[in-house]
């Protein structure tokens, strides 16, 4: 792999200076959601990303001297709109960012035919770990059978969960479903049962039937898959049937601020794995303050940006930017295109020095991508609620990616064989 460092960047980007500023800009289109049953969730997300970015434009004039331009398309998170935001906005990306598993299945195809590639930090199809089948698709630093698979060693680090009963709660759409094939293998593998409960999308917020199942299997473990009103809904549910809160864990899409700030201090003990954490003391919160927030730039408030999501956003688009300078000193030019960022994608080295040069420090794990890893399986943090915020209560935990290695080629395998003739990287050696 090749590695690249801020001066290597700058020394290659130098050269094309003069028609960088003859270039239009980066268009990044973000398919957001600020409206619909999602929104609670996506607005702090889509503010953090955007924020990153508009930082970006106005401390450093871009990315390699070319202006960034991150337009939202709005999806309401219904799949049927996003690929009509994908179809609107492909002539001119050089990247597609689909902000749902829903949406990201029915773009996957088109991006080989389009050559565009999809970065779904954290969701998405799993299987687009193997870069050799899904050569256009990213999902670093973290994917959702590596989340998995951190919540059950954690729940081991507790005891045996030999007999043990492990409760699925989760949403009846494809990012409920996703992370199911690795549940049940590793129930095969260390004696629990598992137990899946979905939800169904009229259902997030009167959850009643769910939690009636749940008080009638006294599983030892609830753990949750839940996306906007879902979580405030199995939350305020789990209080109220007295659920013990330290036996319930969510994915990171269910350990938002806002829905556990509905309970307060009768969600303490709630955790939530994370590839990602808030640091306010991280230099980078201080530049998005001076160069976004005080010049009236930020749809954001203190309380948001002071929670998990809001830095998730501010990560993923620093993820999205080094893959564009990585590409930028490989290629030599500040307007790279859609081609030219998939290699990027491929080559991003979030070494601990970088992470620290970026003012990420401790916001992020390091993580590396290559030609056949696209999700770079960063690991992360069991964080828990303490009744106000999130606090960490682990070590940094990593994946045991070996351990589901062969299920993934399999199910890619299986993928690339159903939507025949799938074109893989054939070349692709590491």
């Amino acid at each position: 792999m090749k590695h690249f460092t801020k001066l290597a960047i700058a020394a290659a980007v130098a050269g094309v200076t003069a028609g960088a500023a003859m270039a239009q800009e980066l268009y990044t289109p973000n398919l957001a959601y600020r409206t619909g049953p999602f929104a609670a969730t996506g607005i702090p997300l889509m503010n953090g990303q955007a924020d990153y970015l508009n930082m970006l434009n106005a401390r450093d004039g871009g990315i390699g001297g070319i202006m960034i331009n991150a337009e939202e398309c709005e999806t309401g998170y219904s799949t049927e709109k996003g690929v009509e935001c994908y179809e609107k906005t492909k002539g001119k990306a050089i990247v597609t960012q689909p902000w749902s598993t829903g949406i990201t299945l029915q773009v996957l195809p088109k991006t080989n035919v389009d050559e565009i590639p999809i970065l779904a930090p954290g969701y998405g199809f799993s299987p687009m770990m193997e870069g050799t089948t899904f050569q256009w698709a990213f999902n670093a630093p973290s994917g959702y059978w590596d989340g998995a698979d951190m919540i059950v060693q954690y729940l081991e680090s507790q005891g045996d969960l030999s007999g043990k009963t492990i409760a699925f709660l989760h949403l009846d759409h494809p990012y409920g479903k996703e992370p199911i094939p690795v549940f049940e293998k590793m129930a095969g593998d260390k004696g629990f049962t598992f137990e899946p409960i979905p939800v169904g999308l009229k259902e997030m917020q009167n959850q009643s039937a769910q939690w009636l199942q749940i008080r009638r299997m006294r599983p030892d473990y609830v753990v949750m898959w839940g996306w906007g009103a879902m979580n405030a809904g199995a939350i305020t549910e789990a209080v109220k049937t007295k659920f013990p809160m330290e036996n319930m864990i969510g994915v990171w899409w269910s350990g938002h601020d806002a829905d556990l700030a509905i309970v307060g201090d009768k969600g303490k003990g709630y955790k939530s794995i994370s590839w990602s954490f808030p640091n306010m003391d991280a230099p980078v919160m201080a530049d998005i303050k001076k160069h976004v927030v005080d010049a009236g730039k930020s749809q954001s408030n203190d309380t948001e940006m002071q929670g998990v999501f809001y830095g998730r956003g501010i990560v993923i688009s620093a993820v999205l930017a080094e893959g564009i300078a990585a590409a930028q000193a490989e290629y030599g030019t500040a307007e790279i295109t859609a081609a030219q960022l998939r290699w990027g994608l491929e080559n991003i080295n979030m070494t601990e020095e970088r992470i620290n040069e970026l003012g990420l420090t401790g916001m992020v794990a390091p993580f590396s991508t290559s030609c056949s890893n696209h999700t770079g399986h960063s690991g992360g943090w069991m964080l828990e609620w303490d009744g106000a915020k999130f606090v960490k209560v682990s070590d940094h935990l990593t994946p045991n990616v070996a351990s589901y290695q062969e299920l993934a080629n399999t199910k890619a395998a299986e993928y690339a064989e159903a939507n025949a003739p799938w074109p893989t990287n054939e070349n692709c050696g590491g």
